[in-house]
């Protein structure tokens, strides 16, 4: 099973290597430079469920806290 942090590094692969002006086969296609949006919208979501994961393990909740005034 892949986790959320391993889809993250290959995000940044893909992105690195695009940005060094080659293309890369990721998840069936072949991304070149013009893709390189889709690659950041993939990485920045990668990044938040990898987020949200370490939050979850950490016992952290879900985004949210709640506050109490007196």
């Amino acid at each position: 099973m892949t986790t959320a942090q391993q889809m993250v590094d290959k995000y940044i692969e893909a992105e690195l290597a695009v940005l060094d002006g080659r293309t890369i086969t990721f998840g069936g296609r072949t991304l070149s430079m013009a893709d390189l949006k889709d690659i950041r919208e993939g990485r920045l979501e990668w990044e938040r469920r990898a987020s949200a994961a370490a939050g979850s393990a950490a016992g952290r909740n879900k985004g949210y806290s709640l506050a109490t005034f007196n």
